[in-house]
């Protein structure tokens, strides 16, 4: 299958935008017309996940699809076809005192290995943004969602062969959920060209010790909001229940409060009460504790460092700004965090010091997805600083190549 996704990245290579176009419309409206055994497909699989232990509802979410998903699975990949084509753009055009004209232009990265769990769509996400900017693609999902996925893929693969235009082995996918395939996959760095895991903080640790290949990370998502001392109380609590409760499953969900000093007494007793309404489980440090002492659980060191990936929320008291700062980067994830405060000089410092992938002044971290920043459907967010930061679309699945121009310049 590797080797087959090499030979087929040469020919996307030269495959006509149009071409990529008809082709992605193709395989969404195959989803569409396949969306029945998908969705019996998912049920299986929520048959299955429920038989285990300590599930939470929180990640059973995550798995299931509905027909309003299958819907915006559909509009995703159309979006994908809707967008510009990254490949082949120049960066940059000079010449040399020399005469060689020299440019730097945008190119597929070639055979990109995806390794992911629970969520489905990632399925239809990833194979429409890796198709879009010309790479092969090696779709490997996790064994909880092993029926929704294939359903998927076999959906896709008929409407990529309806529109009879792409090389074999463009769009691949690994049907087995036994984890030696993984491990293996993870040695043909002669076939493949990155790796990107997105999953559990386990797999993504796993896959960068094992990797011989180049790995852009998804890494965990422990997103904090901090409430400043000139913070407006109402706006506060909004964007904390939001960035909280909306979808507690998700990497963009936070999972740390800090509050400073002068502003925990009167703010944390309105919005711990607000939380529990939301059933939220509080876990808060000492100072949090003696402002609020009823129901509130006592953080150990190990809660900061956690992604709940639930409705559980570690809240902790801050003396300064520069404490919120120091906090977030040491136990969080370089991720995406909030500030909200009414001071434009707070804000800016916490723009400029906070080191995470998205940092935000005044609005809740939930909006760190492609979709919602205007880029189009994403594989995930990366954390890492190379290659890629933050949303990876189409045009981070892309790297460049110099073309230089000559008139028979030799080098003395």
């Amino acid at each position: 299958m590797a080797r087959q996704a090499k030979a087929a990245s040469y020919q996307l290579m030269k495959v006509s935008s149009d071409i990529k176009d008809r082709s992605l419309l193709e395989m969404a409206s195959s989803i569409k017309q396949h969306a029945s055994t998908i969705l019996k497909a998912n049920k299986r699989d929520i048959a299955l996940l429920r038989k285990r232990k300590n599930i939470s509802q929180a990640f059973v979410d995550r798995l299931r699809l509905n027909e309003e998903r299958i819907g915006a699975m559909v509009q995703a990949v159309r979006d994908v076809a809707g967008a510009r084509d990254p490949i082949g753009e120049v960066k940059r055009m000079w010449k040399r005192p020399n005469g060689l004209q020299i440019g730097k232009i945008t190119v597929p990265i070639g055979v990109i290995c995806i390794i992911y769990e629970s969520r489905p769509n990632v399925t239809s996400d990833c194979a429409a943004l890796t198709l879009k900017s010309s790479n092969a693609v090696i779709l490997r999902g996790g064994s909880e969602a092993l029926y929704s996925n294939s359903a998927l893929y076999t959906a896709m693969k008929k409407g990529l062969k309806r529109a009879g235009e792409l090389p074999e082995g463009t769009v691949n996918f690994i049907d087995t959920a036994d984890r030696e395939a993984v491990g293996y996959l993870l040695t043909l760095d002669e076939f493949i060209d990155a790796v990107i895991p997105r999953g559990g903080e386990g797999l993504i640790k796993a896959v960068a010790e094992q990797s011989r290949i180049p790995v852009i990370k998804h890494y965990k998502g422990v997103c904090h909001l901090y409430v400043d001392r000139f913070a407006d109380c109402d706006m506060a609590e909004k964007i904390c229940i939001n960035a909280k409760v909306e979808r507690p499953g998700v990497c963009n969900a936070i999972e740390t409060l800090l509050v400073h000093k002068d502003k925990a007494s009167i703010f944390l007793p309105r919005v711990i009460h607000a939380l529990k309404r939301k059933k939220v489980e509080i876990r808060g440090c000492e100072k949090t504790r003696a402002i609020v002492s009823k129901g509130v659980k006592k953080a150990t060191e190990e809660d900061w460092f956690t992604e709940y990936l639930d409705l559980i929320l570690s809240v902790r008291v801050v003396n300064s700004s520069e404490a919120a700062i120091t906090h977030i980067n040491r136990y969080g994830s370089h991720h995406s965090d909030a500030i909200v405060t009414e001071n434009i000089h707070e804000a800016m410092r916490f723009l400029q010091e906070v080191d995470s992938a998205a940092v935000y002044v005044n609005a809740s971290t939930r909006f760190t997805d492609g979709g919602q920043f205007g880029l189009g459907a994403e594989i995930g967010i990366s954390t890492d600083k190379l290659h890629a930061r933050g949303p990876v679309g189409v045009d981070e699945l892309t790297t460049y190549k110099y073309i230089v121009f000559g008139s028979g310049q030799i080098r003395t």
